[in-house]
């Protein structure tokens, strides 16, 4: 008989969560994606990092007592697969840009 109680105490507490998320408002997609006519008309290609985890590095050493080799090892595994799956959608937009293109952009605003 406990057994079922259980079951039946475990069911309502799911409801009850269901219902509290449905009482949420609303958001409006406007208001959280912004204007879609302030769109540059041009965007800036995307080129693939030379070393995705530079940036990452250059604060220091993780902070985890005694496994700081191993997580450095982790860590640039998943910034390499983060900056491949970014080209990739980027191709898949049509926005890979070859590897001097932000260069060029650069120096014609400086001049």
């Amino acid at each position: 008989m406990s057994g079922s109680r259980r079951r039946s105490n475990q069911r309502s507490g799911r409801n009850r969560r269901s219902n509290n998320k449905s009482k949420k408002p609303a958001l409006d997609p406007r208001e959280f994606w912004g204007d879609g006519e302030a769109m540059p008309d041009e965007l800036a290609p995307v080129v693939m990092a030379e070393d995705p985890s530079a940036v990452v590095r250059s604060l220091g050493r993780p902070p985890i007592h005694g496994q700081e080799n191993v997580a450095e090892h982790y860590f640039r595994a998943v910034y390499g697969r983060a900056a491949n799956l970014a080209v990739a959608l980027a191709a898949a937009g049509g926005l890979i840009g070859e590897p001097g293109d932000d260069d060029d952009a650069d120096s014609a605003d400086n001049n």
